[in-house]
């Protein structure tokens, strides 16, 4: 069952992050959760229990804390927006006291002030009383220029007359630290809030297995437009027999049946899938182990529309068997599928 949220009142002209859908629970100020929890608690004297797990979001403004919160909440934790760096402590002692909470998250960010200089000492405690974990969000400059945009929201460091970037470097410089005691560090750039919720689920599920917490990105695409800027793998299919020479699968692409036919017919397509599919699972997690979160693979044909399109679909198709999250973009065909092949063009 979802966790009980307690969000405080946000002062005028903070940022409203921009991955965070509106919640509907009603604003309680950190302090009001707290004395709430000291009630149901009565006795803090009670020997305080070993299970307890704590999950500190911090990083960027606007790179999605708000909708982690949520996803955490949504996975039975008892969650906290903008709690107070010296009221951690006393927060801690109560939930390690509660009958009823075993798993918390709070956000701490730069809405604090100078007063965010003292969290990397009050972390360094908590995890001496409990296990804590500390995640630390951040997502590119383009990115948060662009969320920030879109909400049109102010930065929480930003002045009447101060640009974003200029806020943003600014805010980057403060949480320095902060990032290098993180424990784990998720760069939202790529993705949207429902991949961001999916992810987060995913790794933090008590079921769930460690090494498929990435999302997987196939991607298909022409030369003569470009390799995709943002890929981590790319692999070039060109050497594979091109239907754009059939007459019949000129107007068609690599999603057609009769085209993932025509190449799947040669024995050089079948091996290259086997071969580059086996080599994806087995790398992946590693990839999970050293903290990378999201990966692109691309495949590049001459124009993007046949070659490189099937092969993308074939080796998604693996990696899901495998139970990877995968999505797949065909960037030059003018088709885009979100997780699923389509039967026709």
């Amino acid at each position: 069952m979802p966790g009980k949220t307690r969000q405080p009142q946000r002062k005028p002209g903070f940022a409203t992050m921009a991955l965070m859908p509106a919640s509907s629970a009603r604003p309680r100020t950190p302090r009001k959760a707290a004395r709430s929890l000291a009630g149901r608690n009565g006795d803090l004297s009670a020997p305080p229990r070993s299970n307890i797990e704590l999950v500190v979001i911090t990083g960027m403004s606007g790179s999605g804390k708000a909708s982690v919160l949520k996803a955490f909440e949504d996975l039975g934790y008892y969650c906290v927006d903008n709690l107070p760096v010296e009221l951690m402590p006393r927060f801690a002692e109560l939930i390690k006291q509660s009958p009823e909470i075993t798993r918390a998250a709070l956000v701490v960010d730069v809405r604090e002030g100078q007063k965010l200089e003292r969290l990397p000492q009050e972390l360094q405690q908590l995890k001496e009383a409990l296990k804590t974990t500390v995640i630390f969000l951040e997502a590119s400059d383009d990115v948060l220029l662009r969320r920030f945009s879109e909400t049109r929201r102010p930065h929480p460091l930003s002045g009447r007359s101060d640009p974003v970037r200029v806020a943003l470097r600014a805010e980057r410089k403060r949480l320095g630290r902060l990032r290098d005691v993180a424990d784990i560090r998720i760069d939202t750039s790529k993705f949207n809030v429902h991949e961001l919720r999916a992810y987060v689920i995913s790794r933090f599920q008590r079921e769930q297995r460690s090494e498929k917490n990435i999302l997987v990105s196939c991607v298909s695409f022409g030369y003569k437009n470009g390799v995709p800027p943002d890929s981590d793998l790319v692999f070039d299919v060109r050497f594979l027999p091109n239907p754009h020479f059939v007459p019949e699968f000129r107007p068609l692409t690599g999603k057609h049946p009769k085209v993932a036919k025509y190449i799947l017919s040669f024995p050089q397509s079948r091996e290259f899938i086997s071969r580059i599919s086996e080599m994806l699972i087995y790398l992946l997690p590693h990839y999970v182990r050293e903290g990378k979160s999201y990966l692109t693979i691309a495949f590049g044909c001459t124009g993007g529309q046949h070659r490189s399109v099937m092969i993308a679909e074939e080796v998604q198709k693996r990696l899901r068997d495998a139970g990877y999250n995968v999505k797949i973009t065909h960037r030059d065909s003018g088709h885009i599928a979100a997780g699923k092949s389509a039967t026709t063009a």
